[in-house]
């Protein structure tokens, strides 16, 4: 029997069930793969860290690495996860009561919003990251990239210890492969020297502008005030902590095939783009933060999984047992609709860390279909 027919049969018997994804095997082997890393993981060793956008995919993710290494690998660490939806985290987090985990309910890209708690290690998540936010929500996309990782640098600065010419990266800001834009046709696939095509004057550029200046923020913070950080460039992510509100492509195609429902197709999936699964994402994060260089930028993306969106829909629907239907986006949609159509990603310079993906795009997919549809809804 082929896998797809496995992922097939497994979503017809199970459907949406209500146990945590941490009650999952597979999804405990993905937290076990990030967390037995050939890393030097005892920089963390006694440190507080402290994710913003805790409850996003990617932050979700990360945080249930970080307390496995707690409670299966002895870290001693304490996680501080910044958010603004405290019934969100509580349900997110099964360990929210635990006293090395504290959430802090704070707007951090609001102005001057600072987080309370001391930390020696920042990662900065919090983003609007989907096409509908970006439609409706311009003003709030913009402040989280920028004004929010300003206070989030900020409040690092202060934190800091002066370890001199010893310190440690100290800083993660997530950034996206929506930096590169739209491709000049010069150069395929992008490295991180690229710069390609930003129509500024436009509704839609707030994520990827504000992204840009957001790596020009970190480089500014480096230099005036000692920050070490370290600039991931993410390539488009799936995985099972995804939220049902997430309104990506792939996002909504496995929603919707989990449901019984036929995928819709709101463009000509022409579209060329390099996708990652969370655990792979999550894995390039934390060799940025332990083995990268100060101020660098890395592209986290595999080459097995660059796809064309109609393929990518095709197979989802594959593996669903539904079809691929097209339809025309509202306004409102269009409005928040990448006008890139070639996005991929070389990920050499973050190889050279020593990097590299787990999870191709069909294990992925799997993966991520088996551990939602055993998953209570997220």
């Amino acid at each position: 029997m082929s896998a797809d027919n496995n992922v097939t049969e497994e979503l017809q018997s199970d459907g949406h069930g209500h146990r945590s994804r941490l009650s999952s095997a597979l999804y405990q082997e993905d937290l076990q793969y990030c967390a037995s890393l050939p890393l030097p993981w005892e920089v963390l060793d006694g440190s507080i860290i402290m994710v913003s956008g805790a409850t996003g995919m990617i932050g979700t993710f990360l945080i249930d690495v970080l307390m496995t290494m707690r409670h299966d690998h002895h870290l001693d660490c304490r996680v501080v996860a910044l958010g603004r939806d405290i019934e969100r985290a509580r349900q997110r987090f099964p360990y929210y009561d635990e006293k090395w985990f504290q959430f802090e309910s704070i707007d951090v890209s609001a102005i001057g919003s600072v987080p309370h708690q001391y930390c020696d290690i920042t990662f900065h998540l919090a983003s609007v990251t989907h096409p509908l936010g970006y439609a409706t929500d311009p003003i709030g996309t913009i402040t989280s990239n920028v004004i929010g990782l300003r206070n989030l640098l900020e409040h690092q600065a202060r934190c800091r210890r002066n370890l001199g010419d010893a310190q440690p990266n100290d800083f993660v800001f997530a950034s996206s492969v929506e930096i590169y834009g739209r491709s000049r046709g010069d150069v395929h696939p992008f490295g991180e020297d690229y710069c390609g095509y930003i129509d500024s004057n436009t509704l839609r550029a707030a994520y990827p502008e504000s992204k840009r200046l957001g790596e020009s923020l970190c480089q500014a913070y480096m230099a005036q005030r000692g920050i070490s950080p370290v600039i991931p460039r993410i390539a488009r992510t799936y995985g099972p902590t995804l939220h049902r509100d997430d309104s990506k492509a792939l996002s909504q195609f496995l929603h919707r095939g989990l449901s019984g429902h036929d995928i819709i197709l709101k463009s000509s999936g022409n579209q060329m783009f390099s996708y990652a699964y969370v655990a792979d994402v999550v894995a390039g994060l934390f060799y940025c933060l332990l083995r990268g260089h100060r101020g660098t930028a890395y592209n986290i993306a595999d080459s097995r999984s660059d796809i064309r969106l109609l393929d990518l829909a095709q197979h989802v629907a594959h593996i669903c047992g539904v079809s691929v239907r097209t339809d025309i986006p509202d306004d409102v949609e269009r409005s928040g609709y990448s006008t890139a159509q070639y996005a991929v990603m070389d990920s050499t310079r973050l190889r050279g860390l020593g990097w590299s993906a787990r999870y191709g795009l069909t294990d992925g997919l799997a993966r991520t279909l088996r551990i939602i549809s055993a998953s209570s809804p997220m």
